[in-house]
């Protein structure tokens, strides 16, 4: 049930794929945000492989983000030589808090991540450039991810990999050590930690999600039954099957009313 290995060629693929998906949508410049993490470590490290520089990294620190998140993206720029530019939103952030003073932790937290992916919108407009994303697979099957916010790029090339073969691709690409020791958070208010708030690690966590994907091709027929026969937690499969099925819509285009003709 170990997650498997990724293949030797793993990272040239990547780089084809890249250059490929921005080449037919006809741009040659991508952009990305860059958090300090190692997700978007991996992506900005891939980019300026494949485009050189024809790739901007945008930091977009808010009032509540880590100063070693700031710290650690441009330390990641300049050391890969990633162009970049840092963009607060202490602006938008504290107009929000100002206005809507009731908003809990997790509504705040969306907000900043939408000012942010507007804001790389408005950047690729400016520069010609498509917008590439860093959610990897754990995070896209748990519906960990704001809709119109981080899940809001145009190309992916993480998206299929689960957060545990992340780490194996950061070691490929020689990410900082200390960017890989780093608790996994999407830095949405200070201590926020994903592996507290899924009550699991990933190890285990991927283990689950890596079984779902081989059984169900629709994952809102989950039957949480067929995992407890394999071995797993109950209280953990309940948790993560509650969180699957309960995000699923995030994983759904729009639905269009079909006019009758």
């Amino acid at each position: 049930m170990n997650i498997p290995n990724l293949p030797q060629n793993i990272v040239k693929s990547l780089i084809n794929f890249l250059y490929q998906e921005a080449k037919n949508r006809g741009f040659n410049r991508v952009v990305l945000g860059v958090s300090g993490g190692i997700d978007s470590a991996v992506v900005a490290v891939l980019c300026k492989m494949t485009f050189g520089t024809h790739l901007e990294a945008l930091l977009m620190p808010s009032i509540t983000s880590s100063k070693n998140s700031l710290t650690d993206g441009i330390a990641l720029c300049e050391q890969f030589d990633i162009p970049y530019q840092v963009q607060s939103i202490n602006q938008y952030d504290e107009c929000f808090r100002t206005n809507h003073k009731e908003a809990n932790l997790i509504r705040k937290g969306n907000f900043c991540t939408r000012i942010r992916m507007s804001l790389l919108y408005d950047l690729s407009q400016e520069i010609r450039a498509i917008v590439v994303g860093t959610s990897n697979k754990s995070e896209l099957m748990l519906g960990y991810g704001t809709i119109h916010g981080d899940l809001a790029y145009a190309i992916n090339p993480i998206g299929d990999f689960y957060k545990t073969q992340v780490y194996e691709l950061a070691k490929i690409l020689n990410i900082p050590k200390h960017i890989i020791d780093k608790k996994p958070s999407a830095d949405l208010y200070a201590g926020q930690s994903d592996e507290d708030e899924l009550g699991y690690p990933y190890e285990e966590v991927d283990k689950l999600l890596l079984q779902i994907s081989k059984n169900y091709s629709d994952l809102s027929e989950i039957d949480v039954k067929k995992f407890y026969q394999l071995g797993f937690e109950r209280e953990m499969v309940n948790s993560i099957v509650t969180r699957i099925k309960k995000n699923l819509f995030k994983r759904n285009l729009p639905t269009i009313y079909a006019l009758k003709k």
